[in-house]
């Protein structure tokens, strides 16, 4: 059990989920919000400035890019022009060479009249003053989970390096407790910018956080000795995993906007059976899939948990829809708590 209060916010590509947990009260007492993305509200404001023919300007931190990127683009296409500083165009790409070939112009000031935009995943500051006058005040000690492809090396995908990180993990062994952050790789330069804007914070990936977060649900914590398959349905991006107490065995990543629920199942049912490839995966438009070779299913990991708001896609599955604490929206922030309470079962009782 975490024995102090905890900031604890998962930033998904459509809401960022928030808990502030007290130790002192009722997890039912404690105060909860399911908020638009970052990457949202700065794709709307980018909308309004469409709509009002004027150029846009990005200052600030690289954040998820999401429905960012998509509202930038349809701006350049109605002829209109988009200025960013170097740190806020790394939202766009890492590479600036490809920032400046979609033709946004790197600038360090402001130029015209065009409107400034603030970049950044986290503003502890917005978030404070609206509570404030509830006379809630922030927990000094903050986690966030955020989904960070990483700063591939030029002439790499993206998607494949990614992976690259999570194959890593897992061939590693696949131990729960590395999920979690104090100091993230160099290369994981969201996780970075979000450590620039909140000093000391904890970091882990939004999958990572969502895993946790399932075995927090004590049907699905009881099928952990036995192994068992989690699979988070998020707005951009859809992760499973195989897993067996504090061991990962084995993922995959998509986009969950290329999934069915049949695709879905059948992938759900390779990765069971240790069939599902990297190559499969990749060709459909995801990330890719890493078993290790020392996974051997038996006769288990046939109990499959599903968190994540766009789940439905396994609504014709006879999967369990994971909802730890009654809540499956906040299943990342629970995550998180576990994980900086440093529960070795990811369960932690409020």
């Amino acid at each position: 059990m975490l024995s102090r209060p905890l900031l604890a916010i998962d930033i998904g590509g459509g809401t960022q989920d928030i808990l502030l947990y007290r130790p002192d009260q009722p997890l039912e007492n404690c105060v909860q919000l399911i908020l638009p993305s970052p990457t949202v509200i700065c794709g709307r404001q980018v909308e309004a400035a469409t709509a009002a023919r004027r150029d846009v300007f990005l200052t600030g931190y690289l954040m998820g890019g999401g429905a960012l990127v998509g509202a930038l683009r349809r701006h350049l296409a109605a002829g209109l022009k988009v200025y960013a500083t170097a740190a806020a165009a790394r939202t766009v790409y890492d590479d600036l060479d490809r920032v400046r070939q979609l033709g946004i112009e790197i600038t360090e000031g402001p130029p015209g009249d065009a409107v400034t935009i603030k970049t950044g995943d986290v503003d502890l500051d917005t978030l404070a003053g609206s509570l404030a006058p509830y006379g809630v005040s922030l927990p000094a000690e903050v986690a966030i989970a955020v989904l960070d492809h990483g700063e591939a090396p030029k002439g790499t995908s993206d998607r494949l390096f990614r992976f690259q990180h999570w194959q890593r993990f897992v061939a590693s062994g696949g131990r729960l407790a590395d999920l979690l952050y104090r100091e993230p790789p160099r290369y994981l330069t969201r996780m970075q910018a979000v450590q620039e804007q909140v000093p000391g914070a904890w970091l882990m990936d939004t999958g990572a956080a969502a895993l946790w977060g399932a075995l927090c649900d004590a049907r699905v914590a009881a099928h952990s000795k036995e192994g068992l398959i989690v699979v988070n349905c998020g707005n951009q991006h859809t992760i499973g995993v195989l897993l067996q107490e504090q061991r990962v065995w084995g993922l995959f990543e998509h986009h969950t906007s290329c999934l069915s629920g049949h695709k879905l199942a059948s992938f759900v049912e390779k990765l069971r059976a240790g069939e599902l490839t990297n190559e499969e995966i990749f060709n459909d438009g995801g990330h890719g899939c890493y078993i290790d070779p020392g996974y051997r299913p038996g006769g288990g990991f046939r109990f499959v948990a599903v968190t994540g708001p766009q789940r439905r896609l396994t609504i014709h599955q006879d999967y369990y829809w994971a909802a730890p604490y009654g809540d499956m929206m906040l299943s990342g922030c629970f995550g998180l708590v576990a994980a900086v309470a440093g529960d070795t079962q990811g369960r932690v009782k409020f």
